[in-house]
């Protein structure tokens, strides 16, 4: 049985760590090589570093932050934002990280997760869908979930692995800081109609929520932000808690 992963979010700005809700109203969130730090002595299995402004502000992702986080920690560590081309890829790669996270650069040159994916092999590209649900349908966001797009998050999730994508981050924007829960619908969907692993992401509130999501869908691992960074759920209660459920995880 795979086992289930639990993933702490960095998304990062002006070299902070904050978070939203709804994609808007940016608290800060602490130290990033601090949290990191922690996360890694908490037990969580990998780490996400998103750069959640380099695409809007036309800039490359904070490397040198990234070289230094990526030398504290001994767990995977996937960084997106702002890598546009197979340089910025490697650029990233040698900096330390495991996996590159694409957004809006795939949608906007999908070819690029093939070109990342023949370069680094299929696991290190990470797709990274921000879902809408607007007009009755699942939408894909890109530029910081700011611009819609034609994309139907079920489709472009299927194309992204057909591309070489070896995982799908699945962002629930409507779920997104809001601690109700997990975007269950559309994490089944998607996690179902690909072969690739699935992170759901947004709207953790309540060990239950990621019980629900993993009993309920088929991802195999879970992304939280704010709940770990400012302690409401401790990464090795919620470990404890997901084994008394039958839900498989690293302890």
């Amino acid at each position: 049985m795979l086992k289930k992963r639990i993933i702490p979010c960095l998304d990062i700005k002006n070299g902070r760590t904050v978070k939203g809700i709804n994609f808007v109203d940016i608290q800060d969130a602490g130290d990033p090589l601090e949290l990191a730090k922690r996360y890694v002595d908490e037990g969580a299995d990998e780490l996400v570093f998103l750069d959640i402004t380099a695409t809007l502000e036309n800039r490359k992702t904070l490397t040198e932050l990234v070289t230094r986080i990526a030398s504290e920690i001994n767990i995977p560590f996937t960084v997106g934002g702002g890598i546009n081309t197979l340089e910025d890829a490697k650029k990233i790669i040698d900096s330390g990280a495991d996996k590159i996270s694409l957004n809006s650069a795939a949608i906007l040159r999908p070819e690029l997760i093939t070109e990342i994916a023949r370069k680094f092999g299929n696991q290190c590209v990470v797709l990274a869908i921000d879902t809408k649900f607007e007009d009755n349908e699942w939408k894909v966001f890109r530029s910081g979930g700011t611009v819609s797009t034609e994309l139907k998050t079920v489709d472009w999730a299927k194309k992204g692995a057909e591309l070489g994508a070896g995982e799908i981050l699945l962002t629930s924007m409507n779920n997104d800081g809001t601690k109700n829960g997990f975007a269950s619908e559309i994490s089944k969907a998607v996690s179902e109609a690909v072969s690739i692993p699935v992170i759901a992401s947004g709207g953790a509130g309540t060990m239950e929520h990621f019980a629900d999501v993993f009993s309920q869908t088929k991802v195999t691992a879970a992304l939280a932000a704010s709940v770990f960074h400012f302690g409401q759920i401790p990464i090795p209660e919620l470990k404890k808690y997901l084994s008394t459920q039958n839900i498989t995880v690293r302890l």
